[in-house]
């Protein structure tokens, strides 16, 4: 991602090989395929509890779709994922302000509101950029002005809603300076008391070391708190502990229990990690259909990664027949919506005239636009082209 301090507990390290697993830091993990003009993929990865058993068997056929190809016209599809629709994650929320325009906004309605927004989106799986993207256009599609709000805030810490948000305000430095001491302190006071968020961003703040000293065994500890209420993302984060070794001894059966248990209730980005160890073939046998298929499922419900990975499996035939038209279309979609990675892909399609027509002038921006983001395949691409350039005139 961008990427800005504010969204590192939700974004995929790199790798340099989809072997190199226990090399990346991040939860959301993610690998390279070297090539000559490099393309690349990337991998996102969670968490799992101790209370693992064999006992609680996963049905993977639950999580596929239909084993068809697309059906329909895929560009279509592709219009699902210009923009998350908060209505349609949470409607109730959304409609009680537009059904009570009162010329006094009721401030406290709002916190219960973004609360309920911010879980919604967490628990399918979202990426912290994404919800802080959301929670700012939720203030915009209101004319509500989040300035006023903040200052609000700053004076009604009346409820652990509130008192979670003022956090969440200060962790992702929306109208403050970002401030993740005075976050972690909020978010410690709020999951005292049993505030589900809270606990989980306690658990992350101890994971990275985010406003206080890195601790992997009290981060598992705070997991292990929301998994029990059923919250995916812990579900997450304790599988990638368990894939890293954090907190836990490193376990790759009890990191693909935890995916597999997140996947299950809805995680996309639990699904999206399955597929990644599914076509990486480490810790369980490697299986390209079903990689493939969960692939499909993630970007089906506007995962990022998942879109561009499906990308990826069209462009190489990993689970399926290539089409350079599909993977094409869904790169174009994916680096549209700020994928760094799939921006990389799009221009080495448009470099080597591969499935679509040459077109230097569109590589160079799509390169400049990844390397911006600081991906270092695009750097590498973009300083090759240019070389080739400059060596051909």
């Amino acid at each position: 991602m961008q990427y800005e301090n504010n969204d590192k507990l939700n974004v995929a390290r790199r790798g340099n090989t989809r072997s190199s697993r226990e090399n990346n830091i991040f939860v959301p993990l993610m690998n390279v395929h070297i090539q000559e003009r490099s393309y690349g993929c990337f991998i996102r990865r969670i968490s799992l509890p101790p209370n693992y058993t064999n006992e609680r068997e996963f049905n993977d056929t639950s999580l596929s779709t239909n084993n068809s190809e697309f059906q329909g016209d895929l560009s279509q599809l592709i219009q699902n994922f210009d923009k998350i629709n908060i209505k349609e994650i949470d409607p109730i929320a959304i409609s009680s302000i537009q059904e009570n325009p009162s010329t006094e906004i009721d401030f406290n309605m709002i916190v219960d509101e973004i609360n309920n927004l911010i879980f919604k989106l967490l628990n399918k799986g979202f990426k912290f950029n994404l919800v802080k993207q959301q929670v700012i256009e939720y203030f915009n599609d209101h004319n509500i002005n989040s300035q006023e709000f903040y200052n609000w805030l700053l004076n009604n810490q009346n409820s652990l809603n509130s008192i979670f948000l003022l956090g969440f305000f200060n962790y992702h430095g929306i109208e403050t300076n970002k401030n993740d001491e005075k976050a972690f302190n909020l978010f410690i006071n709020s999951s005292e008391k049993n505030h589900i968020l809270a606990q989980y961003f306690v658990g992350e703040f101890y994971l990275y070391g985010y406003g206080t000293i890195k601790n992997g065994k009290l981060a598992i500890e705070y997991y292990k708190k929301v998994v029990d209420k059923n919250f995916t993302p812990g579900q997450v984060s304790i599988g990638y502990c368990y894939s890293n070794g954090i907190g836990v001894e490193k376990d790759l059966i009890k990191e693909i229990y935890w995916y597999k248990k997140a996947a299950k209730n809805g995680n996309l980005m639990a699904i999206y990690n399955l597929g990644i160890i599914y076509e990486d073939g480490i810790g369980i046998e490697k299986d390209n259909n079903k990689a493939f298929k969960l692939f499909k499922q993630s970007a089906e419900g506007g995962y990022l990664d998942g879109i561009m990975m499906l990308g990826y499996c069209y462009d190489n035939g990993i689970g399926t027949k290539i089409d350079k038209y599909k993977a094409f279309e869904l790169y174009q979609n994916a680096a549209n919506l700020g994928n760094d990675i799939a921006q990389n892909n799009l221009a080495l399609m448009y470099e080597e005239g591969d499935g679509i027509a040459k077109d230097t002038e569109k590589a160079i921006y799509w390169y400049e636009k990844s390397a911006k983001q600081g991906y270092g395949l695009a750097k590498n691409n973009l300083s090759n082209l240019l070389d080739n350039l400059y060596f051909d005139y």
